[in-house]
């Protein structure tokens, strides 16, 4: 790259450990900053702390060369052209984004800040944050010529993060100097130039040299807006789909064949027209409240966003209730959970509806055999230790004399089943999905019951298999 920026990404999280490796990929010269001593120490060693597909690629090729791991924040800020800030912004008590973590590093920024800086929110952050960072910069003494805060909102799907970086829908800026915003184009260029995507070793993925990536510059208030509106926009279209679903589960209509339908029209689009147990992660369920709670301070009266995050409790509600009707009593029943991650191809649990059914079945008497490609471990350090919940190896281990198998999590090894050993695993064949991963006729075919999210439950008669045999 012929013209490289010294960057400093704090944060070695989902958001801040992608930047960074990313940013290296793109060219750049990146220390990526972290007080957790133990996490830049794996880090360092050629550990990987996140599941993320594309990132242990990334980390093995550019690690100490374009981006280098370290706990000196200060030494980071020093030499960097601008400062990322990837740190968590948890959702507090009254629903707002909790901004205490932004707030320490910028307090601890501005100590070594000497020459011009461009400061980043990378963070999730409420409206007006840039304004906070501002004020915090200039109580601590901090020349204001000597800085600009930039919101550069990120849109990054975890299991997808890497493509989504390198090949992103759009890049938007909010910078209020020209100068700023320069800086950011700087950065972005081998994105929306192309000469990244002319590169041999370039990741593919739906951007190219001839069309690439687009690059939005607006005021950092705008900025930081379209972050909270596009993730509650897209948790808007997901509760409302299972709104749908219920209804049509209650008409004996088919929410397959629905969402397909809606999905076609092209003011509209097939993305997150998936019914099923409802949104969970690190960003919807906390950027719906924070959103909710912005407008509550401006007296804008949002009501749709708390029936949006009511719907979204509600799928969880009506999932147990489908596993009751299934079992008719859950005391003593064994139950095969097949997932943790909120969603596939992650091992973040945060706010994973599978977990909170886990919970809930454990507390109704049930002993949960649990299996996770990626997020057992995470799941253990959650949930409460008891002789009534199991971690299996395999599909077929955690199905292996099951009075149900539920599928929690969309990931693909679940839609793979083989279901003829499935059922020659299980005490009952009965399958509660979901994800909606499977056509009810091919599970009638195999010899399951199946329960699923907005369509008619298909029953199989068949008489289960003795314990232990």
């Amino acid at each position: 790259m012929s013209n490289p920026v010294s960057i400093c990404v704090i944060g070695s999280g989902y958001v801040g450990l992608v930047a960074a490796v990313c940013f290296a990929e793109m060219g750049h010269r990146v220390t990526c900053v972290d007080n957790d001593e133990a996490r830049v120490k794996t880090l360092l060693e050629g550990g990987i702390p996140i599941f993320e597909e594309r990132l242990p690629e990334l980390l093995a090729k550019h690690r100490n060369c374009g981006v280098e791991f370290t706990t000196d924040l200060g030494a980071a800020v020093e030499r960097s052209e601008a400062i990322f800030i990837a740190v968590g912004t948890p959702q507090g008590d009254s629903g707002a984004a909790d901004l205490s973590y932004v707030e320490a590093v910028v307090s601890e920024i501005a100590r070594s800040i000497h020459t011009y800086k461009v400061i980043v929110e990378k963070s999730t952050v409420p409206v007006y944050t840039n304004e906070w960072i501002r004020r915090v910069l200039h109580r601590n003494g901090v020349d204001p010529n000597s800085f600009d805060v930039v919101s550069n909102p990120e849109f990054l799907r975890e299991g997808t993060a890497i493509l989504d970086f390198l090949h992103p829908d759009r890049i938007v800026v909010g910078a209020s100097t020209e100068r700023s915003a320069n800086l950011l184009r700087r950065i972005y260029e081998p994105l929306t130039g192309g000469s990244y995507y002319a590169r041999p070793d370039a990741l593919q993925g739906v951007c190219t040299a001839q069309h690439p990536a687009k690059l939005l510059v607006t005021s950092a208030q705008s900025a930081e807006i379209i972050k909270h509106a596009s993730n509650a926009f897209l948790a808007l279209k997901i509760s409302f789909i299972n709104a749908v679903a219920n209804l049509a589960e209650a008409v004996d209509a088919d929410i397959e064949d629905i969402s397909a339908g809606i999905g076609m029209d092209s003011r509209i689009g097939p993305k997150f027209l998936n019914a099923g147990l409802g949104y969970g992660g690190s960003c919807f369920p906390k950027d719906v409240a924070a959103f909710h709670w912005v407008a509550q301070q401006r007296g804008v009266d949002f009501q749709l966003l708390q029936d949006v995050r009511k719907i979204n409790e509600t799928q969880k509600e009506v999932f147990f209730n489908k596993v009751l009707s299934a079992l008719w009593t859950l005391r003593g029943k064994r139950l095969a959970a097949l997932g943790l991650s909120f969603k596939g191809n992650t091992d973040d649990i945060r706010e994973s509806p599978a977990i909170d059914l886990i919970r809930k079945l454990l507390e109704a008497g049930a002993t949960v055999t649990a299996y996770d490609p990626a997020a057992m471990e995470r799941a253990k350090e959650v949930l409460p230790p008891s002789e009534r919940i199991r971690y299996a190896a395999s599909i077929y281990e955690a199905a292996q004399d099951a009075d149900a198998v539920l599928i929690l999590t969309d990931w693909k090894e679940f839609a793979d089943i083989d279901l003829m050993r499935l059922n020659q695993a299980v005490r009952f064949p009965i399958v509660i999905d979901g994800r909606n991963l499977y056509k009810p006729q091919i599970m009638l075919d195999h010899g399951f019951t199946y329960v699923s999210m907005g369509r008619p439950a298909s029953y199989q008669a068949q008489q289960g298999k003795p314990r232990g045999n």
